[in-house]
């Protein structure tokens, strides 16, 4: 999750959602959250990612490759079916790992 401290979404985001919440869900086993503050970049490790500019931002990461992104958060139900939709696109071979 990429995210800044002063984004009123990327709060909305952990009242609604929140990172206990996802760590639960069978979403967030198959994907843990790394929350990244970006207010001074991304990190050496995250410098693969391109175009990012809105936060939150979602990014689905494999093997330093991006599987595909959430850009920005609008309400809980959305966000869990985009979730869905976005680990739905990891090879089965990761998805079966990260069970």
């Amino acid at each position: 999750m990429l995210e800044r401290h002063d984004c009123p979404w990327c709060r909305r985001w952990h009242r609604e959602v929140g990172q206990q919440s996802w760590d639960r869900s069978n979403l967030g086993q198959r994907a843990p959250l790394r929350r990244v503050d970006v207010a001074s970049g991304l990190p050496a490790n995250l410098g693969f990612l391109r175009n990012w500019r809105f936060t939150p931002t979602f990014v689905l990461v494999q093997d330093e490759a991006e599987i595909g992104r959430i850009i920005g958060y609008q309400a809980d139900l959305f966000f869990w079916q985009q979730a869905e939709a976005l680990i739905a696109r990891l090879p089965q071979t990761a998805r079966e790992e990260r069970r």
